[in-house]
C-alpha cells in the first residue's frame, strides 16, 4: 500500500483481520438485451451467454436468486466482526441489518486464520454448485471475480506464520490510527461507537503480538531492523493525550455537530482524553514492549524464499495481491525487466535528441502547484480520455507532523458506499515537499486515480459485494498508469520534458518491483543488490541501497501491487494502439477497464480481449 517512492502512494484500507479476506471491489451493470452467443455492452465489456435460455424458467431464476444470496451473505459476514470496516463501508449499517455488530476491531489469531481457510472452501463449493451459464451478465462477473479469488486464496493455507500485520508504513499500527482520525460522526451514536471501539484497541493490539510471539517461537519473527522502525511508528503515538492528534481531530469532529450541546461536547471530549490514556496509549506500549522482548530472535535476515515454503508463499502473495496474467515469476520477472529496459532506452534517446532535457529535468516545474488548483485542472484536463463523473465533494488533508515519517507521501480514504461522493485525501508534506511530486502524487490519489476511479466504480455498482471485495493491483495499477498520464498532459512542462519524467517514474517503480522479486524469491543479498544498484543505475550509497533491502524484507510484494497493475494495463492498452492504429481510442478504453471494475486481471483479460476483438473488426 505505501511505497518509499515519491511518486508511490497508498489507498485505504489494510485489512485489520486476515491476509485472505475478501475486500474491496464494484462493477457495472449491462442493460437487458436478447441473449446471443456474443453480447457487448454499451461500453463495450462483452459477454459470451448460452444460446438459447430461456430467461423466465424456474431453474434460471432460482440460479440467480441463489447467487445473489450467496453474495448478500458473504457481504454481510465480511463487515460483521469487525465495526471500523463496517462503519468506513457503510454510513448508515442498518440499512443492511448491520445495526447491531459489536463495537470492536475484530478477533485475530493464528486459529481464526486456519478457520478462514476453512470457511473459505465451504463458500468456494457453494459458489461453483450455482450454474455460471445461467446467470445475468453482471451477475457472471462477479461470480467470476470470487471463483478467481477464492482459487488464489487456496494457496494460503498452511502458511499462515508467514502473514505480517505488522510493518513500517504499511502496518496496522501505522495505519489504524489515521483511519481512527478519519471517522466520520454523522450523528452522536456515532460518537459513542467510535469512542466503545477507540476503548478496545488494546485488547486487539494483545492479540496482534500474542500472533507475533507465536511467529518467534516458531522461527518465523521480523528482522531486528524491521523490529527498530515498527518501535519508531510506535514511539510517535504515545505523546500525552493533550498532544496527541487523535485529541485534537476528535474535538474538530465534535466541534463540528449541530446536534450536541456545549455540555456534551465538552463531555465527550473528556471522555475521549481518558479512553486515550487508559487504552489508546498503552496498546502502543504494549506493542513496543513486546516487539523490543522479542527482538534477536529472528532466524532469517535475507528474502523470503530462505525461509523453508518462503518461494511457495511469495508465489501466493503474488498471485492473490496482484491477479496477473503472468503465470509464473519467471515470466513476470521478464517482463518487468523488458519494460525497464524499453523506457530506459526511451528516455536515453529523448536525452541525445533533445539537449535541453539535461538541464531541464533537474529544474522543472509544473504550472499549477496548490492542492485545489491541481485538482480542478486535472479534472478538466481529463475529459477528452476519460468517461463523464458526476461532481463529488473531496476535501484535502495534511498528515499531522508527527506522523510524517511513519506515512506516505499522500493517501486516499475511501468513503462509504452509501455516501462515496464524500472523499478525503492526506498529503504528507514530509514527503512531498515539492511543486513537481504534488502535481502528480494528486494525480494518483484524485483525478483521474483513486477519488476519480472509486467515485465511478461506487456510481455504478449494483452488487455490493464487489465494494468488500480487495484488489490492491487493480486500484493501485490504474492510479499508477494515469499518475504516469498525468506526465503529458497540458500541464505546463514541454512534451519531451513530461515524456521523459513519465520513462523515468516507470522505470524507478520497475526497479523496485524487480528488487523486490530478485529479493524474495531469487534470493539476492545486500551485496548483490549494492552491486546491481551501482552498475547498472549508478547508485553507490550504500545507506540508500541497505534501506531498499530492508525494505522489500519487511513488505514483500508490495510495490509489485503498483507496477504490476500499471504494467497489465499499459500492455492491453499499447496492444490495442497497435491493433486499432487510428482506430484507437483512448477513452474507450479507459471505459472499458473502469466498467469492469477491481477484479484479477486473469479475469479482466478475457473481457479486454472481446472488447479488441469486435473493435478491430475480426
Amino acid at each position: 500500500m505505501i511505497k518509499q517512492h515519491k511518486s508511490v502512494t497508498v489507498l485505504f484500507l489494510v485489512p485489520l483481520l486476515a491476509a485472505l479476506s475478501l475486500l474491496w471491489g464494484c462493477g457495472r451493470s449491462a442493460p437487458a438485451e436478447e441473449t446471443t452467443y456474443e453480447t457487448y455492452t454499451a461500453s463495450g465489456i462483452s459477454e459470451e451467454s448460452e444460446p438459447g435460455i430461456d430467461e423466465s424458467s424456474p431453474k434460471v431464476q432460482e440460479a440467480r436468486a441463489s447467487f445473489d444470496q450467496f453474495c448478500d451473505q458473504l457481504f454481510r459476514d465480511s463487515l460483521s466482526d469487525n465495526y471500523l470496516n463496517l462503519h468506513y463501508t457503510l454510513a448508515d449499517p442498518s440499512s443492511y441489518g448491520l445495526a447491531d455488530c459489536p463495537r470492536t476491531f475484530g478477533e485475530f489469531s493464528m486459529d481464526l486464520l486456519k478457520e478462514a481457510s476453512e470457511t473459505q472452501k465451504e463458500e468456494k463449493a457453494r459458489l461453483e454448485a450455482i450454474p455460471v451459464e445461467l446467470l445475468t451478465e453482471e451477475q457472471q462477473l462477479t461470480w467470476k471475480i470470487l471463483k478467481a479469488s477464492y482459487e488464489a486464496e487456496e494457496d494460503f493455507e498452511g502458511l499462515e506464520f508467514y502473514y505480517q500485520p505488522l510493518a513500517p508504513t504499511v502496518g496496522v499500527q501505522a495505519q489504524l490510527p489515521v483511519l481512527l482520525a478519519e471517522y466520520i460522526f454523522y450523528d452522536k451514536e456515532d460518537v459513542d461507537d467510535y469512542l466503545t471501539l477507540l476503548s478496545t484497541i488494546d485488547n486487539y493490539y494483545e492479540q496482534l503480538l500474542v500472533f507475533e510471539q507465536e511467529k518467534s517461537r516458531a522461527g518465523f519473527f521480523m528482522t531486528d531492523d524491521c523490529v527498530d522502525t515498527i518501535a519508531d511508528d510506535c514511539a510517535a503515538y504515545l505523546l500525552p493525550p493533550e498532544e496527541n492528534f487523535l485529541s485534537s481531530t476528535f474535538n474538530e469532529r465534535v466541534d463540528a455537530m449541530t446536534d450536541l450541546t456545549e455540555e456534551e461536547k465538552a463531555a465527550y471530549k473528556s471522555q475521549n482524553l481518558q479512553v486515550l490514556s487508559d487504552h489508546f496509549i498503552p496498546a502502543y506500549e504494549l506493542l513496543l514492549d513486546g516487539l523490543k522482548d522479542l527482538k534477536g530472535t529472528c532466524t532469517n535476515e535475507k528474502g523470503l524464499c530462505f525461509y523453508p515454503e518462503g518461494k511457495k508463499y511469495y508465489e501466493y502473495l503474488v498471485r492473490s495481491s496482484t491477479g496477473t496474467t503472468y503465470d509464473t515469476i519467471d515470466k513476470l520477472r521478464d517482463a518487468i525487466d523488458n519494460q525497464i529496459t524499453y523506457d530506459m532506452a526511451a528516455m536515453y534517446k529523448l536525452l541525445l535528441d533533445h539537449e535541453e532535457l539535461e538541464q531541464n529535468v533537474d529544474d522543472y516545474q509544473f504550472a499549477y502547484t496548490e492542492p485545489g488548483e491541481i485538482l480542478e485542472h486535472l479534472k478538466e484536463v481529463i475529459v477528452k480520455d476519460f468517461p463523464a463523473l458526476e461532481e463529488c465533494n473531496y476535501t484535502t488533508k495534511y498528515v499531522p507532523q508527527a506522523l510524517e515519517q511513519t506515512l506516505s507521501p499522500a493517501f486516499f480514504l475511501v468513503p462509504p458506499m452509501d455516501r462515496y461522493l464524500d472523499c478525503v485525501i492526506y498529503i504528507n508534506n514530509g514527503s512531498v515537499s515539492s511543486s513537481e511530486d504534488l502535481y502528480t502524487t494528486l494525480a494518483h490519489e484524485g483525478y483521474p486515480g483513486h477519488l476519480y476511479q472509486n467515485v465511478y466504480f461506487l456510481s455504478n455498482c449494483t452488487s455490493p459485494v464487489r465494494t468488500v471485495l480487495s484488489f490492491g493491483s487493480y486500484v493501485e495499477g490504474w492510479a499508477t498508469y494515469v499518475e504516469n498520464y498525468a506526465y503529458t498532459t497540458d500541464n505546463g512542462l514541454s512534451p519531451e520534458l513530461g515524456q521523459l519524467l513519465a520513462y523515468n517514474a516507470s522505470s524507478t517503480l520497475g526497479l523496485h518491483a524487480l528488487l523486490d522479486i530478485n529479493i524474495n524469491y531469487y534470493g539476492w543479498d545486500k551485496e548483490q543488490v549494492a552491486s546491481y544498484l551501482s552498475e547498472t543505475f549508478g547508485i553507490t550509497d550504500r545507506d540508500v541501497t541497505d534501506s531498499i533491502y530492508q525494505y522489500m524484507l519487511s513488505a514483500p510484494v508490495n510495490y509489485l501491487d503498483y507496477y504490476v497493475g500499471y504494467l497489465e494495463l499499459r500492455h492491453m492498452k499499447e496492444q490495442a494502439e497497435r491493433t486499432l492504429k487510428k482506430n484507437f481510442n483512448l477513452k474507450e478504453f479507459n471505459q472499458l477497464i473502469l466498467d469492469i471494475g477491481p477484479a484479477p486481471f486473469t479475469v479482466i483479460r478475457p473481457y479486454y480481449d472481446q472488447w479488441l476483438k469486435a473493435r478491430s473488426g475480426r
